[in-house]
């Protein structure tokens, strides 16, 4: 066999496959790499060579920025505002906000990274709003690849067929001249979404959905007793606890008054320091009026930016949080004493409550010369620190974790601790990929960098966050992207193509130029399709002796059509798994798309550039 047949014969079993949905995808695509070094069509270097490329490298680095402005809470308020301005109960109003969101990032910082920030985003919104996912991510890539036809640095074959273009000796395409079929582009991609996506997607979500957390703290400070009558009061300047030691503080005198805690002013930690400063918190427990007289007598005021006796408020807010251990069999803890009010060992946690079979343990009464509460196998505790603390004291087996303070924060606190940063980072990778400064494996590496730098992510962290299975397939289906071309394949196909319809005028030429984009970029690379097929459409259209331009807007338009199947771009892959997505259910909703791209790219082009 031909190394053409061999490729072809690889493709054609990589899709019955990838249709099958019984063996992982990412064995389908390592074997495809694989077959095409047995057959001798690529050697191994070009079978390897797809898992280092700067695209791979780029989504990679992607994966990490997105984490990280989800655990710092900006995916989080961002899906607060979508909420905030769909409604709860308009899927269309959601839909559109979503899509318009998506499609504007697109045009600005490319496909990849639009998705890759978004992404977590829909996905809190669907938990949020009880909705599946699977209704919610396709049409986000879908109107995300519709809006990278917007602006010149929306998609790299925008950049190839404006250089195409200047190279013809017809000047270049404007920065924004793309949005003149970008915009209808993008408007029916919406009309065909809104009025049957929900018909054409499945009703299902991924394997892995987060837990709503919403309402996380509500609901532990209710379960434990702490709706109310809890208070973080702030020492002032006039108070006679300033220069006082922390233990000397005495509420006797104030019936029905407990002292929780000591914090710290600028940390909210408990504090460690020898005597009070201003600006450090008393943790507060007990009646309002008595709690309103200590205030007025001790010059202490009431924190500002939480109602008073608001337990949520008080004690989850941006800079801590609550988190509920259970004591497992055979803890080291079995034994021995706590009491509210109690910090650990570490010095950064502070015990607000003990329950055994979900009853209250005697908190009022309870205390260090009280011998306190000796703790047995099953019982719980709400811990309350820095959400820093929790992340890293509650990695012990002496406790079970029962909700993941990351995932809590993720999606309950919106812009919490290093919001700034993130967002500051983002901006940078932005503009660094909107003024082409430095490549965008560079710009998205940087981007990385610079997220674990500031203390957002750590190391571990970051290699958690990264979708290795998305990585790895992207980079394991690239080499057939190399074996269409080196074997000639791509080009023989184009090039019979246009022998077919180049005589029957202009507009043909352009539909027979769509299929054979289309159709290719449902297997390999925009990019790598936009290069084969430049070249042969402006000859062609030199050949017939009518303007490049249209041929080159509609290859754009046709490029960027890549529905059909997963594997078409890594967005496509990158809500396979969120979104619970089986290989047949991309053409469902993207044939109908695909046939809108086809109107608008062989007779709405012709219309604005004139042949």
């Amino acid at each position: 066999m031909s190394p053409i047949a061999y490729t072809g014969t690889i493709i054609a079993v990589a899709v019955v496959l990838f249709i099958w949905n019984k063996i992982p995808v990412v064995l389908i695509a390592m074997g495809v790499a694989l077959a095409l070094w047995a057959t001798g069509v690529l050697t191994l270097p070009q079978v390897l060579g797809g898992l280092g490329d700067p695209a791979v490298i780029f989504i990679a680095s992607l994966f990490v920025v997105s984490s990280g402005l989800e655990v710092t809470g900006v995916t989080a308020w961002a899906g607060q505002l979508l909420i905030k301005g769909a409604g709860e109960e308009s899927r269309t109003r959601l839909l559109l906000l979503t899509m318009v969101l998506v499609s504007l990032l697109t045009a600005v910082i490319s496909l990849n990274g639009a998705v890759a920030a978004l992404l977590p985003v829909v996905v809190v919104i669907a938990v949020r709003l009880k909705r599946n996912s699977s209704q919610l991510l396709m049409p986000l890539v879908f109107s995300a690849h519709a809006g990278s036809v917007l602006a010149l640095t929306g998609s790299p074959v925008n950049v190839l067929v404006s250089e195409a273009s200047s190279d013809a000796g017809m000047g270049s395409f404007g920065f924004f001249e793309f949005a003149l079929v970008g915009v209808p582009l993008l408007a029916g991609t919406m009309a065909i979404i809104i009025l049957f996506g929900q018909r054409l997607l499945p009703e299902r979500n991924g394997a892995t959905m987060p837990a709503d957390f919403s309402r996380h703290a509500k609901t532990l400070v209710e379960q434990y007793g702490l709706a109310s009558g809890v208070y973080q009061m702030r020492v002032r300047a006039s108070s006679p606890y300033l220069g006082a030691a922390p233990a000397s503080i005495d509420l006797s005198a104030y019936r029905g008054l407990q002292l929780v805690a000591v914090q710290e002013g600028e940390t909210a930690s408990p504090i460690r320091r020898a005597v009070m400063a201003e600006g450090d918190h008393l943790l507060i427990r007990g009646d309002a009026e008595a709690a309103a007289t200590l205030g007025t007598e001790m010059h202490l005021a009431f924190r500002e930016e939480a109602k008073q006796g608001q337990g949520e408020e008080t004690l989850f807010n941006q800079r801590s949080g609550l988190a509920e251990v259970v004591i497992p069999p055979r803890s080291g803890l079995i034994g021995q004493s706590v009491f509210p009010g109690m910090v650990t060992d570490s010095g950064d946690l502070i015990v607000l409550a003990v329950q055994r079979a979900g009853a209250e343990l005697a908190a009022a009464n309870a205390t260090k010369d009280s011998g306190g509460i000796v703790l047995q196998a099953g019982d719980t505790m709400l811990l309350q620190g820095t959400w820093k603390a929790l992340d890293i004291h509650l990695d012990d087996p002496d406790v079970l974790v029962v909700s993941s303070p990351e995932l809590v924060r993720r999606q309950a606190v919106p812009m919490g601790p290093g919001a700034k940063q993130a967002v500051i980072i983002l901006i940078a990778m932005v503009v660094l990929l909107a003024t082409g400064v430095v490549p965008p494996a560079v710009a998205g590496l940087l981007a990385a960098g610079a997220v674990i730098l500031s203390g957002i992510m750590n190391v571990e962290q970051s290699y958690r966050a990264i979708s290795w299975t998305t990585v790895i397939l992207v980079g394991a289906m690239m080499p057939l992207s190399t074996a269409m071309v080196e074997t000639g394949a791509a080009k023989l196909m184009a090039e019979r193509l246009v022998d077919m319809v180049g005589d029957a005028g202009p507009v043909a030429l352009l539909a027979g130029l769509f299929v054979l984009t289309a159709v290719m970029g449902q297997l390999i690379s925009n990019t790598a399709t936009a290069l084969i097929v430049i070249p042969i459409g402006v000859a062609a259209a030199a050949s017939m002796g009518i303007s490049p331009r249209p041929v080159l807007m509609s290859t754009a338009v046709a490029a960027a059509g890549a529905f059909l199947t997963p594997i078409a771009t890594p967005t496509n892959l990158m809500v396979m798994g969120p979104g619970g997505y089986a290989f047949s259910d991309y053409w469902k909703l993207g044939l109908p798309l695909l046939i809108w791209f086809f109107v608008v790219a062989v007779f709405i082009v012709p219309l604005i550039w004139r042949f």
